[in-house]
């Protein structure tokens, strides 16, 4: 610790296709941790996965638009040891010692369990769900399937790990799931892949753009219903945010409308739903939660159907953190600012870490 400061790295940017995205939410992260309590250690991943200490300032290039913001890769190179300590690629000179890691990281690298896994190697604190929640949040497959054995509703699917099986299976899968479908990669969020397919030759075309981010593609029935969302956070004991509900302006809730777009959605907050239908939103989130092993943070979407059925349609461990996110703004509705709110993550993943240090390891 620094003056008794934490230093927290707050690792942004990544491989994966959210790379931007993390990038945005990376920048409100930083700027709305308090300078008296935290020391921040800023490290950015460019896109082939390479670490760059970004020193104690942001300094993204075009970091005011979000369709040409990007990463200032002048950083020094660097590598997290079994220690927890950065030492600079080029002369193994220890550069910085850290006391947790801040993954601010979407999809896939990230948002996995990778960085968790790498956290837990080096011996620190990772803030937000652990190696399992992530995983298994990360995976839609998994994820509903999960959900399902619990008793939690979710939309009817199939799975497909072969683009060949997945285009033979296009009249069993609109006989079983209806006409309509949208087509997903199973390992990605911020609805990037994602196609809707009301024919034979759009659901192909969906196939080929889902496949080209993953090797495993859900065809999901499109579901008639509000999307709601839920923001939750806590380790043993959850909380649940009051439900915010999103009005895509579009066919659905596309990337351009979470994160390029500000007017691309109508973000109702608090949604407009009856107290009872608002708790039974928030039951069911921390209900998912718990069934999929997460801790620490998450965002819960949903649709509400007409007829008041709730379904879960995927959970998100590391939620958007720009300024038009859900989860910072449905914790503000509840009384909780964006400040309070990393404060309270950072305590709850230093928590989790000293109560799973306890445990004997070894016999």
């Amino acid at each position: 610790m620094s003056g008794g400061r934490l230093r927290i790295a707050v690792v942004f940017g990544g491989r994966s296709a959210e790379h931007e995205v993390s990038l945005q939410s990376a920048k409100n992260v930083i700027a709305a941790l308090d300078p008296g309590k935290y020391e921040c250690v800023l490290i950015g991943i460019d896109r082939e996965g390479r670490w760059h200490l970004d020193g104690t300032s942001l300094r993204l290039l075009n970091a005011e638009d979000p369709r040409l913001i990007s990463l200032n890769t002048e950083g020094s190179r660097v590598a997290l040891t079994p220690d927890g300590a950065l030492i600079a690629r080029d002369s193994n000179a220890i550069l910085e010692r850290v006391d947790a890691i801040f993954p601010v990281l979407h999809g896939p690298y990230g948002e996995d369990g990778s960085i968790q896994g790498l956290a837990k190697l080096a011996d620190l604190p990772c803030i937000g769900a652990d190696i399992l929640g992530s995983a298994v949040g990360m995976d839609k497959d998994v994820m509903k399937r999960l959900l399902r054995e619990a008793g939690i509703g979710v939309a009817p699917f199939r799975c497909f790990d072969s683009p060949a099986e997945a285009a033979s299976g296009y009249e069993e899968a609109a006989a079983e799931l209806g006409s309509e479908l949208f087509i997903k990669p199973a390992n990605l969020g911020s609805s990037v892949g994602i196609s809707h397919a009301r024919t034979r030759d759009e659901y192909l075309a969906g196939l080929e753009e889902a496949f080209a981010y993953d090797t495993k593609v859900l065809v999901e029935k499109a579901i008639k219903g509000r999307e709601m969302e839920v923001s939750v956070l806590g380790n043993r004991k959850l909380a649940a945010s009051v439900p915010g509900e999103v009005i895509a302006h579009a066919d659905f809730y596309s990337y351009e409308a979470k994160y390029l777009d500000e007017n691309g959605a109508a973000l109702l907050i608090p949604a407009p739903v009856p107290s009872e239908v608002a708790q039974g939103l928030r039951d069911i989130a921390v209900r998912a939660c718990k069934a999929l092993c997460i801790r620490g943070m998450a965002r819960v979407d949903c649709f509400l159907e007409e007829s008041g059925t709730i379904l879960v349609n995927e959970v998100n461990t590391i939620p958007g953190f720009t300024r038009i996110s859900m989860y910072p703004k449905l914790w503000e509705a509840s009384g909780l600012s964006y400040p309070e709110l990393l404060d309270k993550l950072i305590e709850l993943g230093i928590e989790d870490f000293t109560e799973r240090r306890r445990l004997r390891c070894r016999p």
